[in-house]
């Protein structure tokens, strides 16, 4: 379930050009799953096999941070 879940937030980004949106409602789930995610890397109980592609995906996230959704 991790990797579907995993899989579905770099397809959005990748398709959209942009982060999920805390302004619209279908992408809660989304931005609740990268939360929760984050939250347990810097507790340090997040599995370790998860904790690469995590960086990985965090490394995409800031690569979109503080982009116009609008454009």
């Amino acid at each position: 379930r991790w990797q579907i879940r995993y899989q579905e937030v770099i397809d959005f980004i990748e398709k959209n050009h942009r982060n999920p949106s805390k302004y619209r409602i279908e992408e809660h789930d989304m931005l609740n799953w990268l939360k929760a995610n984050r939250k347990a890397m810097n507790a340090g109980t997040l599995k370790p096999e998860r904790v690469e592609p995590f960086k990985q995906l965090l490394g995409l996230i800031e690569k979109y941070k503080r982009l116009n959704q609008y454009v």
